[in-house]
């Protein structure tokens, strides 16, 4: 069989997918046929460097196309920064549309709005390896009870922190957040040329676990009824401990209220932080840094000494399009993609974290590096609202304005949050 596999250039950034209304999907394919032959087309997302995936799907695809004759595969790597107006246009153009795309796991509820993935529930709970699949994951595929893809690999972030300063100063790996703000001022005091910790005010994924270790959440409710739970005295407390990491006496508001999370991992990276907080995804980027060698990781502590903040867990998540020809066939790629095989090559490839909670424990006795990542996950994860409003929510930059004004002395925490928090309903209500 023929393989196509088609390269997309990288394009300029996009603004994030937009929620406009649609019919709901139904469990069935809007095409009406289920065609077991012909070409699949598959979107994926372009990584930095893709060889290593891409030698990874090629093997996927070459079993599918072996196990299915008269079927073929053409596979598009698209670029994340564009996959909003990408997958947007072809919900609105079934002839041209995939049958199969990577899509992030904060989209599926948009995407299910949208009208644009197909319901799988029947599939998904039949497949033997999804039993395997941890919750969050699970519950990152899920709208309104109904399955809508697979998990693909997870992501989470935990503390890196800089052993040679510690060793020097005579510190201890943080074992509380109250712990973690006071040995970052300690460091910035006696070496004013590093940040303590380094934050930043649009770094939502780092500030979250503030919030939510300290009881407090994003929304309450339950999907297509959500209200922001920010403005409430618990989610406050978790906002005004991250805001009180932006100073003079550890990251300086002046520099550190515009830094995105790749912004202070690049700062550890480089050797001008003694901690940030960085995913298992950052690895690779800090091990090519000046601090190589010189660092070690551990889950980001919770209130409680001893305890683990929830993190968010991001990650994506591989789905079928609604308007699919071939539905038992795009569905058996789809678990082919997302299969324990294919993620134990992922993150031997890649560095992929599994969502089999299985897989995930044998790629822990692998690879040390892995292992304060798996602890965090196994102490609990968190993750944004199961509304098509999310989208909307994240790209307006609420949360970042949030800690913005807070930490440039605009406004104070309660203010700042129950502007943040209308925002937030004005969202949830606009999505119906």
């Amino acid at each position: 069989m023929n393989l196509s596999v088609r390269l997309a250039a990288f394009t300029a950034l996009a603004a994030a997918l937009a929620t406009a209304c649609a019919p709901r999907t139904a469990g069935t394919s809007s095409s009406g046929t289920d065609e077991k032959s012909g070409t699949l087309r598959v979107w994926l997302f372009q990584e930095v460097d893709n060889q290593p995936k891409q030698h990874v799907v090629d093997a996927v695809l070459a079993g599918f196309e072996k196990a299915h004759e008269g079927a073929e595969v053409s596979v598009e790597y698209i670029p994340v920064e564009t996959r909003a107006q990408r997958i947007k246009a072809a919900f609105n153009d079934p002839k041209s549309a995939p049958d199969v795309i990577e899509y992030g796991n904060t989209d599926t509820a948009g995407y299910v709005r949208d009208g644009g993935l197909l319901d799988v529930t029947r599939e998904f709970n039949a497949w033997s390896e999804a039993r395997d699949t941890d919750s969050t994951a699970r519950r990152s595929v899920t709208v309104d009870s109904r399955v809508y893809g697979a998990p693909y690999f997870v992501g989470v972030r935990a503390l890196y922190y800089r052993t040679d300063i510690f060793r020097e100063l005579g510190l201890a790996a943080p074992r509380s957040q109250a712990e973690l703000i006071s040995t970052a001022r300690r460091i910035r005091a006696e070496k004013p040329g590093l940040y303590g910790l380094a934050v930043g005010g649009a770094y939502t994924y780092g500030a979250l676990p503030f919030i939510w270790a300290h009881g407090g959440d994003l929304a309450t409710g339950e999907e297509g009824s959500y209200a922001s739970a920010l403005d409430r005295p618990a989610a406050r407390k978790g906002i005004k401990a991250y805001a009180s990491l932006f100073g003079d006496d550890n990251c300086p508001a002046a520099t550190c209220a515009g830094m995105t999370g790749n912004d202070t991992v690049t700062a550890f990276a480089s050797g001008k932080a003694a901690m940030a907080i960085g995913g298992d995804f950052s690895h690779a980027a800090v091990e090519a840094g000046k601090v190589k060698g010189k660092y070690a990781v551990v889950p980001l502590p919770g209130v409680r000494p001893g305890s683990v903040a929830p993190a968010f867990a991001g990650g994506n998540n591989i789905g079928v399009l609604k308007s699919t020809g071939h539905r038992t066939l795009a569905v058996d790629l789809m678990k082919r993609l997302a299969s324990k095989k294919t993620q134990r090559d992922l993150f031997d490839a890649m560095g992929f974290l599994p969502t089999f909670t299985d897989v995930r424990r044998q790629a822990a006795a692998k690879e040390p590096f892995v292992k304060p990542f798996v602890r965090t996950l196994a102490a609990g994860t968190e993750f944004v609202p199961a509304s098509p409003a999310w989208a909307q929510i994240d790209s307006s930059l609420v949360l970042p304005t949030m800690f913005q004004e807070i930490v440039s002395g605009k406004k104070d925490v309660a203010a700042a949050s129950e502007d943040a928090a209308r925002k937030m309903d004005d969202a949830f209500g606009s999505a119906g």
